[in-house]
């Protein structure tokens, strides 16, 4: 018997894992992070698998559904948003198993983040701009240490994308003009690869003003940085003829 934390991938089910859908397509208990993850995927399951909604649930519950079906000697995936590891809530359900002697593991999956980028059709890292991507958040209910603020980041200027935060886009503009000045690309993308995805696009000027316009309170990612521009301009060395690396020989 098994736990396996499955990442649901962003919403698109076609962005699922070959193993993620093996697990579903033959799973018998699921416990799944309620509105967050596509309907259909839910529809992978066999029709008599059980399933439990963890949107009501708290920590006691869900691990009270791990423990029922460790004694019946059924194995349960546990199906999360995106890619379990970043803001995935697994550590305290692992830290629960571990406590239990219930085996488990992780199959990773596609994060937000990436579908955003993907909508956006941009690449996050640019040559002499951006070599360092950040995945982080404004703090709220759940703090963040002083030195990971927006402030302490922003120096760094690397690309930002920025979850559970966009119901705060005045702020998070904000306390990053004075680092990547008021003209540097911004964007919100909003439940990326579903079906009703939006996404806007602006610079630190007026993305929280387009945001809200659009009327996008939750269930989007930010993304800022000088790596959004387009045309970029400036080429990788990979590809440039004259670049000699272990499988090419620079022409010049």
């Amino acid at each position: 018997m098994k736990i396996h934390f499955v990442g649901a991938g962003s919403g698109d089910p076609e962005l699922l894992t070959l193993k993620a859908h093996r697990l579903l397509s033959s799973c018998r208990c699921c416990v799944y992070a309620g509105s967050l993850v596509n309907p259909a995927l839910l529809d992978l399951l066999p029709v008599a698998a059980e399933r439990h909604d963890s949107a009501g649930m708290d920590l006691g519950q869900i691990v009270a559904v791990f423990r029922s079906a460790a004694d019946r000697g059924l194995d349960v995936v546990r199906l999360h948003t995106g890619e379990p590891s970043i803001f995935g809530a697994i550590g305290e359900q692992m830290d629960a198993l571990d406590e239990l002697g219930i085996e488990y593991e992780i199959v990773p999956g596609i994060s937000s983040f990436q579908a955003a980028a993907a909508a956006l059709r941009v690449e996050l890292t640019a040559p002499e701009v951006s070599q360092t991507v950040i995945l982080s958040r404004i703090g709220g209910r759940t703090p963040v240490p002083g030195e990971q603020s927006l402030d302490h980041l922003a120096a760094t200027r690397a690309t930002l994308c920025l979850f559970l935060s966009v119901d705060r886009a005045e702020e998070v503009a904000a306390a990053l003009r004075p680092h990547y000045g008021e003209d540097c690309p911004a964007a919100v993308v909003y439940r990326a690869s579903w079906p009703d995805e939006k996404v806007v696009r602006g610079t630190l000027a007026d993305i929280a003003a387009r945001t809200r316009q659009a009327g996008i309170t939750k269930t989007a990612m930010i993304l800022v940085g000088r790596a959004l521009g387009r045309p970029f301009g400036r080429a990788s060395r990979l590809y440039d003829r004259g670049f000699t690396h272990g499988y090419r020989e620079g022409k010049p």
